[in-house]
């Protein structure tokens, strides 16, 4: 749309009347319509403008609000998965507890058990370190069992070389008698009787 300034004559009232109005030249009035021309170009490029800005602002709107949308989404899906995940933390975190609950009382009754049985070992142990000495001892307690009782050779005998009126069955008569004299075999088996038989096994 193209304003044009058009000015016709007239009459124009002044202290003595009427008067005849001046027209403006022509060059005025084309500087005028130019300058019609130039603003609504400018009011009509500024409205241009304010279209295309509001369009833009329209749009980013609609985008910030898709975007907040996809974020609050995102948000929320997060949130649901970190619950999830925490929820099944705490479950396994239970299990575990109780496992290690269950494992400590295994190894509690494991100590135990290794206990008992490293008594046991030191029992073998020693029965094993005393084991040729057991044998020993049984070997001379079969011996001794096998020799029979001891027979007694102190009897009365008459001794006119005696001056002092002791017998040859006394101690001083066994020891300077050679036919009452026992041999070493004899003393062992006797210190063996005395020894081994006064023993449980």
């Amino acid at each position: 749309m193209e304003y044009k300034l058009t000015l016709t004559a007239g009459w124009k009232s002044g202290p003595g009347g009427f008067c005849d109005m001046s027209s403006p030249s022509p060059v005025q009035i084309r500087e005028a319509n130019a300058h019609l021309a130039a603003l609504h170009r400018r009011v009509a490029d500024l409205e241009q403008k304010l279209e295309a800005a509001e369009k833009t602002v329209r749009e980013q709107a609609e985008s910030l609000i898709r975007k907040d949308e996809q974020l609050r989404a995102a948000t929320q899906e997060i949130t649901e998965n970190k619950d999830r995940e925490i929820s099944y933390l705490h479950e396994k975190l239970c299990q575990s507890e109780e496992s290690i609950q269950k494992l400590q009382h295994m190894v509690k009754e494991k100590d135990s058990l290794i206990g008992q049985l490293q008594h046991r070992c030191q029992l073998l142990d020693n029965i094993c370190k005393s084991r040729p000495l057991l044998d020993s001892m049984l070997a001379q307690m079969a011996e001794a069992e096998r020799m029979g009782p001891i027979i007694d050779l102190c009897k009365p005998i008459a001794d006119t070389s005696l001056t002092d009126g002791e017998s040859n069955c006394s101690p001083s008569g066994l020891s300077n008698h050679k036919d009452f004299s026992l041999s070493e075999d004899d003393v062992d088996d006797q210190e063996l009787d005395g020894v081994v038989f006064g023993t449980t096994v």
